[in-house]
């Protein structure tokens, strides 16, 4: 087998079509030992289709795939596991009704006799050790009592576990949407190692500077096609939103801000955290964006769910007074109806308004649809295809579609941003900041700290509680660090 310097993965001409779709037209790819490199494009550009196929997940209509040098004629995932390549999905694959150590030897066939519980506990735990210091993660947890941040953290830290499989290059598409910054950062500082070590890395990030600071080339992708690939540093964040088609950085969101907001602010939520014994309250008046900062885990989405609850029945300590909406951040386990179209996803929130007598109109459910796809930019040739025929992206785009096309007065958002490109998050970000000039309040948990340039006040949580309470002009990202990691009661 002709390795050396042969490149870890090869594909040449990769076609892949879903029925009138084109998904990837003729591209060319290479990832090359001791290489990190970024994956960037808009949703729906192709990454992921891309991805399945380096994982073995995908077969190409055409093209050819080549590892260490020789051609893979028969390529799958077991195969693409033999020959060390591993991918951690932007949609979560562990099963959750099992172990996180039960999980690990799913990836691990060696792991087997008596004590495979033992060894499959001892190898995630040193792994989740070394990648995520002071993870507070047993190997013993039930995957799905685990929040998101923490089902991430297992999912990648499982890929880089070894047994008796080489590991030569890991796939990690949008490793960070989930976490908080801090946990990133331990990630990426764990990837910067594992590359340094001759191992390679594919990165796909929405989050640019990420990207940036972490590949050693970067493969920009658009309408299927690759359409530049440089050195990672003859990129800048701008040269990368051009590339990728998008919009460009706006400077405009603190005049928004400043914006006149209405005249009448009427409360529309007071919420204390059921951890809080002072008189530390989150309120929210009309026309606001109020911002949850904090490591992910500490109490944000638990206050939003409390929040969305007393909005149908009373909860101690929660004051709400108007109709609520939640765009969840998990679009899989709390988000989609995994069996229904994509119109149908949206009007669920807007039933009483869609009905014609007891039944539902199947053409004010498709006018609301086609409306709000024109609004928000969801990419699909037919709103009455299911909902996962969309790109992880536009199903987050048809959770705010259900949400602001709805009657809700406030708009509970638990970190939605995860897995959504660059371009549609400055349309969100323009979309929000229009809604609440017009009254709507926002309650927006993110562990961006970029997303929170765009709120009024910021909430920052530690252990259940909130342990700082800063205006937009307070707000530095070393504020939200030393309160998060401080000694705030």
């Amino acid at each position: 087998m002709p390795e050396g310097n042969a490149d870890i993965i090869r594909l040449n001409g990769a076609e892949k079509h879903f029925g009138a779709v084109r998904a990837l037209g003729g591209v060319d790819f290479h990832v090359g030992p001791g290489e990190c490199v970024g994956l960037v494009g808009h949703n729906g550009a192709g990454k992921s289709t891309l991805m399945h196929m380096v994982a073995g997940t995908l077969v190409p209509d055409s093209g050819k795939i080549g590892v260490h040098g020789d051609t893979e004629d028969n390529y799958s995932v077991s195969r693409a596991q033999q020959l060390g390549i591993r991918c951690v999905f932007q949609e979560l694959s562990l099963c959750p009704n099992l172990s996180v150590a039960e999980n690990t030897r799913i990836n691990h066939a060696s792991l087997r006799g008596l004590s495979w519980r033992r060894k499959a506990a001892d190898l995630i735990a040193a792994k989740l050790d070394e990648i995520f210091p002071g993870h507070s993660i047993s190997a013993s947890d039930i995957v799905g009592d685990l929040s998101i941040g923490r089902r991430q953290m297992v999912e990648v830290a499982r890929a880089f576990t070894v047994t008796q499989d080489r590991l030569d290059l890991v796939i990690l598409d949008e490793p960070t949407s989930s976490l908080d910054a801090h946990t990133a950062g331990q990630l990426l500082a764990f990837v910067r190692r594992f590359v340094a070590g001759g191992k390679s890395c594919i990165l796909i990030s929405h989050v640019l500077g990420e990207v940036l600071r972490n590949a050693d080339r970067i493969v920009v992708m658009r309408d299927g096609k690759v359409v530049v690939a440089d050195a990672a540093d003859a990129f800048d964040r701008d040269r990368l939103v051009t590339a990728m088609g998008g919009a460009e950085a706006r400077q405009k969101i603190a005049a928004q801000i400043a914006a006149a907001k209405p005249t009448a602010s009427p409360l529309r939520v007071r919420a204390r955290p059921a951890a809080q014994k002072d008189s530390t309250d989150l309120v929210a008046c009309a026309g606001e964006i109020i911002g949850l900062a904090g490591l992910a885990g500490h109490g944000q989405t638990d206050l939003l769910l409390a929040i969305f609850t007393a909005a149908s029945r009373a909860r101690a300590g929660i004051e709400v007074t108007a109709p609520v909406a939640l765009v969840a951040g998990d679009r899989q386990s709390d988000g989609i109806f995994p069996q229904w179209s994509i119109a149908e996803n949206i009007g669920i929130r807007s039933l009483a308004r869609l009905r014609s007598g007891v039944l539902i109109s199947p053409q004010r459910e498709a006018e609301l649809a086609a409306l709000w796809q024109k609004k928000i930019g969801i990419r699909t040739p037919d709103m009455n295809n299911n909902i996962f025929s969309l790109s992880g992206g536009n199903q987050q785009k048809a959770l705010f579609a259900r949400a602001l096309g709805s009657d809700a007065q406030i708009v509970l958002m638990d970190d939605p941003m995860r897995g959504v490109d660059i371009g549609t998050k400055l349309e969100v970000y323009d979309l929000v900041r229009e809604e609440a000039a017009r009254g709507r309040t926002f309650l927006w948990y993110t562990t961006e700290t970029e997303e929170l340039d765009n709120c009024d006040h910021i909430y920052v949580f530690k252990n259940g509680r909130i342990v700082a309470n800063l205006r937009r002009d307070e707000l530095t990202e070393e504020k939200i660090i030393q309160s998060s990691f401080g000694d705030a009661a």
